[in-house]
C-alpha cells in the first residue's frame, strides 16, 4: 500500500511517500481501507517529535481516517496514528458508522476536532449557560467548531481570535459576536487589553487557547474570577510565562490542561460528544468548515500550508489519487 512515513525527525520534509506492507488486523482492531485521512496540527509536531507522546522511528502519522471496513461499512476512527495511507488498523472502540449523506472532510472534523472542542466545553471548562467564552485560533478545525458550540451551550458572548481577515469574518459567520486580531507581535498585555474590550470592558469565563507565549499570558490575565483557561496546544512553539500558584489562588483562576487522549478514559469514550456532535450536524446547526483537499503524495504540502497559518478548517489527504 501507498502511505506517508516519517523516518527522521524535522519539517514537512520528512514526509516521504512509499510503499509499505498492509497491516493486519488483530484483537479489536479492524483493517480499514481509508478514503480521506485528516490533518492536524499536532501532526506537525509528530514529525518534529515534540509532540505530547514521544515518537518512535518509522512511524505513518495521521489521528483519524475515513474509509470502509472489511464488511463494507463506512466508518471515522480516531486511530493512534497511520492515517497518512491507503489501509489503516482502526480500534473498534473509537470507530463510528457514517451516514451515507455526510461527506467525508465533516466526518473527520467531527471525530477528532469535533470531540476535541466538546470536551473543551463540557469537560474542561464546564461552560454554563450565560459564561463568556474565547476561542483562540478560531479559523482553525477545532476553534471553528468551538465557536458553534459554545453558542449551542448557552455563551453569551462567543469571542474568537484570527490571523487573517478571511478567518475572522468565518468566525463571525459562524456565530461569534467579534473577531480580534491580536497579532504576533501583540504584547500579552496587548492581548489582555483586546480580550476584556471586546467583552464590554469586562474579564471573562472561559478561554480555549492553544497558542502559548503571549496570548496563553494575556488570556490568563484576561480570565474573571472563577475563570478557566483551557491550553490544548502551543502552535506558537514559544512557551507561557511559567504559571504563578499564588495568582491563581488569588485571583480565583483555573488553567486546565487538555489532551483528547486522556477523554477516551472517561465512561462512553468519545460516544456521547460523537452523538451530540452527530446530532446537531443532522439538524444543521453544526458546520464543518472544509479547508482543502491534498492528494497523498503532497502531505508535504499540507503540512507547509498548515505551519504558515495560511489554512482555514479541516484539511484533508485524499489517499484514492
Amino acid at each position: 500500500m501507498r502511505a506517508i512515513q516519517v523516518s527522521r525527525f524535522g519539517g514537512p520534509e520528512v514526509l516521504e511517500l512509499v510503499d509499505l506492507p498492509a497491516p493486519r488486523p488483530a484483537g479489536d482492531l479492524v483493517r480499514l481501507h481509508v478514503e480521506a485521512a485528516g490533518v492536524n496540527y499536532a501532526d506537525t509536531h509528530q514529525a518534529a517529535d515534540d509532540y505530547l507522546a514521544k515518537q518512535h522511528l518509522p512511524f505513518v502519522p495521521g489521528a483519524e481516517a475515513v474509509g470502509r471496513t472489511e464488511d463494507g461499512r463506512r466508518v471515522v476512527s480516531l486511530l493512534s496514528n497511520g492515517g497518512y495511507a491507503e489501509q489503516a488498523l482502526a480500534h473498534r472502540a473509537t470507530t463510528f458508522d457514517v451516514p451515507e449523506d455526510m461527506d467525508d472532510a465533516t466526518a473527520l472534523a467531527l471525530v477528532l476536532q469535533g470531540t476535541t472542542a466538546w470536551h473543551l466545553l463540557r469537560t474542561s471548562a464546564h461552560i454554563a449557560p450565560g459564561d463568556s467564552v474565547v476561542v483562540v485560533s478560531a479559523g482553525g478545525g477545532v476553534g471553528s467548531l468551538a465557536v458553534q458550540l459554545a453558542r449551542e451551550m448557552g455563551a453569551s458572548t462567543v469571542i474568537a481570535t484570527a490571523s487573517t481577515e478571511e478567518k475572522r469574518a468565518l468566525a463571525c459567520q459562524l456565530g461569534a459576536d467579534v473577531a480580534l486580531d491580536v497579532g504576533a507581535t501583540a504584547t500579552a498585555a496587548d492581548v489582555a487589553d483586546a480580550i476584556r474590550d471586546a467583552n464590554g470592558g469586562r474579564p471573562v469565563d472561559i478561554v480555549l487557547e492553544m497558542t502559548g507565549g503571549p496570548v496563553f499570558d494575556g488570556s490568563l490575565a484576561a480570565l474573571a474570577p472563577f475563570g478557566r483557561l483551557v491550553t490544548y496546544g502551543m502552535a506558537s512553539r514559544a512557551a507561557p510565562t511559567p504559571v504563578d500558584a499564588g495568582q491563581l489562588l488569588a485571583t480565583s483562576r483555573a488553567v486546565i490542561g487538555f489532551w483528547l487522549a486522556q477523554a477516551l478514559r472517561l465512561p462512553g469514550g468519545l460516544r456521547p460528544a460523537m452523538d451530540e456532535l452527530f446530532g446537531l450536524h443532522g439538524a444543521g446547526r453544526l458546520r464543518a468548515v472544509h479547508g482543502g483537499t491534498y492528494p497523498l503524495a503532497h502531505a508535504r504540502r499540507a503540512h507547509e500550508d498548515l505551519r504558515s497559518r495560511s489554512t482555514h478548517g479541516k484539511l484533508v489527504l485524499d489517499t484514492t489519487v
